[in-house]
């Protein structure tokens, strides 16, 4: 009888090893996983075919080339769909490929408090740019020194430069301080809706930018 316990640490594993299921899809039940007598029956175009035997509905599904899958399992009976359950996980793969993907693209632009006109237009360029290339773009203002006595310049910084962007992308929320920096969040626009203020040429260039757009956590 197998055991579920795990293998003594150093002892013979040739086997006893028991592969871990990463599979997000595994716990959906279809065809003939479902166990129960009758289901709720939904055709592959959506539309309610009421409820029936559970191994009709399997047999309906094998008939036309498809899979009986359970979509909603806590429901009296459960809801189940006749679709193709492979191009269900490809494209739900491919979903969450796409949002982790998104997630990380996250592009920062620092700010200091008294910035001269020429290198707050170029910061600019770069996180117009970042933006172009549907990146998020944080927005970073450090404060040094006695100038957290004036927060206020800080501020003002930020708000000039969430306003020169505002063709490429809006803010998640206001700027905020926290610490001696302000941050403020940008997303970008759907592309039909983007109107860049600068030269295209320039906006080609953002990554250049970014390893001095990302200071280390000591900074």
């Amino acid at each position: 009888m197998a055991t579920s316990f795990p293998p003594a640490a150093g002892g013979n594993r040739t086997g006893s090893y028991q592969r871990r299921n990463v599979d997000p899809f595994a716990a959906i039940r279809r065809n003939h996983r479902i166990k129960v007598p009758q289901v709720r029956l939904i055709s592959p175009e959506g539309k309610q075919l009421g409820v029936i035997d559970t191994a009709k509905a399997i047999n309906l599904a094998l008939e036309v080339g498809l899979d009986l899958v359970e979509v909603a399992p806590n429901a009296t009976p459960p809801v189940c769909r006749i679709m193709d359950f492979g191009k269900y996980v490809y494209e739900e793969s491919k979903k969450t490929s796409h949002v982790k993907s998104t997630a990380s693209k996250i592009k920062e632009i620092e700010f200091s408090a008294r910035i001269e006109q020429n290198d707050f237009m170029t910061k600019l360029r770069h996180a117009e740019g970042f933006l172009a290339h549907g990146n998020k773009v944080k927005l970073r203002l450090k404060f040094r020194g006695r100038e957290m006595a004036h927060t206020e310049i800080g501020f003002d910084v930020m708000k000039r430069a969430v306003a020169e962007l505002v063709g490429m992308g809006h803010p998640d929320a206001d700027p905020k301080l926290i610490g001696r920096n302000i941050h403020v969040m940008l997303t970008p626009l759907p592309v039909n809706k983007r109107k860049p203020k600068f030269e295209p040429e320039e906006m080609d260039e953002p990554e250049d930018e970014a390893p001095a757009a990302e200071p280390s956590a000591g900074t």
